[in-house]
């Protein structure tokens, strides 16, 4: 009786199990999805311009997005958030060696710029070049569609100096674009204004070392509520830096170094409470000296002004930027004497960088305590007295001490000896074992008495 039951029960476990398992292959699975024959011949051919010495073809016959090369990323596209995919699309590409880490397909000397790239995949979010234009001029095509790039987050080309083109070709309607990182290339006319007006997503904007030119885009930055890296160096922009910076709360990080920003480094760049990296190095802002508003700028890490004329003292602001570890103030036409405060105020300054300018007086002695400093230079001035680095600091840095150029700065040879000799481990141990009990004896025989 008891078999019987046991039966039946198994026969109804495995009929309601296969009932399940054939509503669920009915109902839930979706059907074999395939990358559309079109968009498949335009990988093939994006993929021939950047390296024609694979069979991109023979080694990959079938659906790329079953099995895609490296480089090349599909994803599903669903009708809705919660719906069932409804195709398959290229949505990434990866080119251009990096690293033994990566797998990206490696360019060649005559790489070339597909124009199918920004034409024939409606669906991509992140495209990367890393040096693959370096030798042959490869040109930017005449036009980008509008409706290209509604998606897309990352357009990234890194070291491609023979991508020449002007910047505003390269600039679509990319609403949803999180960053935009072209940097080492040959791009040039003038930033256009909806890169910091209208791509109200950007996270990053980078565009150093190319040859753009003109002004910094005035009053197009309200909108940018989430960049957090604005990087414009080594161009040749000019004119003014605008206030409208200090619209950009959420900067951490403005490098405008190596260009020709003239006049006064604006005053609202001190709204900027979150910013850890500032760099206005080799500009030509003007006679205003070391801006007072640094001391407001707490989360400070890093400072570079130097080459800038700003000329003045060197204020006494640095108690209030104990976090800062690097300051570079070379050739800014700087008077006086340096403050204590610049060598206790930072607890964890690693580099400082006075050299070039016409400090006068002696080296506080605060300097000789910075336990965390790896570069010092305070060459070419006309520093006095002694300067306050031990024999042991100066091995610690070595060469990244420089002091040379300062004709009555006077440097220790050695450090003063100690009192006394000085013995060693060994010998304060053998020291001891033997004066020790000679004490206790002298010790013993005087109480006997």
């Amino acid at each position: 009786m008891a078999t019987s039951h046991l039966n039946l029960f198994l026969f109804f476990f495995l009929f309601t199990a296969t009932i399940i398992t054939c509503q669920l292959t009915d109902d839930d699975v979706s059907p074999q999805l395939t990358l559309d024959p079109s968009e498949q011949e335009a990988v093939y051919r994006v993929l021939d311009s950047v390296n024609s010495a694979i069979p991109w073809r023979t080694i990959f016959p079938d659906d790329l997005c079953a099995s895609p090369p490296d480089g090349v990323v599909c994803d599903f596209i669903y009708a809705s958030q919660h719906g069932v995919a409804t195709s398959v699309h290229v949505t990434e590409f990866h080119l251009g060696y990096i690293s033994e880490f990566t797998q990206n397909p490696p360019c060649t000397a005559n790489s070339t710029l597909n124009p199918l790239l920004f034409t024939a995949f409606r669906h991509i979010r992140k495209i990367l070049f890393y040096n693959c234009f370096t030798t042959d001029h490869v040109s930017l095509p005449e036009t980008i569609p509008d409706d290209f790039g509604s998606v897309l987050e990352e357009l990234v080309f890194i070291e491609n100096p023979s991508l020449i083109g002007d910047l505003s070709i390269m600039i679509g309607n990319f609403t949803k674009l999180r960053r935009l990182v072209l940097t080492g290339n040959g791009f040039h006319g003038s930033i256009p204004g909806r890169v910091l007006g209208d791509l109200i997503s950007l996270e990053e904007i980078t565009l150093s070392r190319n040859s753009l030119t003109g002004g910094f885009p005035t009053n197009a930055t309200s909108r940018l509520k989430n960049l957090k890296i604005l990087d414009l160096s080594h161009n040749f922009l000019d004119g003014n830096a605008p206030d409208s910076i200090g619209d950009l709360t959420e900067l951490i990080k403005l490098d405008l170094s190596f260009n020709e920003f003239s006049g006064e480094i604006p005053s609202a760049v001190g709204k900027l409470k979150k910013l850890t990296f500032m760099d206005l190095s080799y500009n030509r802002f003007g006679n205003y000296g070391i801006p007072l508003f640094l001391a407001e700028m707490p989360e400070l890490r890093e400072v570079y002004l130097s080459g800038n004329q700003l000329g003045g003292h060197i204020p006494e602001i640095w108690k209030n930027l104990e976090g800062i570890s690097g300051i570079g103030l070379s050739r800014m036409g700087l008077q006086g004497n340096i403050p204590a405060s610049l060598g206790s105020g930072p607890k964890n300054l690693c580099f400082l960088a006075l050299d070039n300018n016409n400090l006068d007086g002696e080296i506080p002695e605060e300097f000789g305590f910075l336990e965390f400093a790896r570069e010092i230079n305070l060459a070419n001035n006309n520093l006095t007295g002694k300067a306050p680095f031990s024999v042991s600091f100066r091995d610690r840095i070595g060469k990244k001490l420089k002091l040379s150029g300062n004709p009555n700065l006077h440097v220790k040879i050695s450090d003063p000896p100690l009192a006394g000799p000085v013995l060693s481990s060994s010998a304060s141990r053998v020291f001891t074992t033997i004066c020790f009990p000679a004490v206790l004896l002298v010790l013993y025989i005087l109480m006997k008495r």
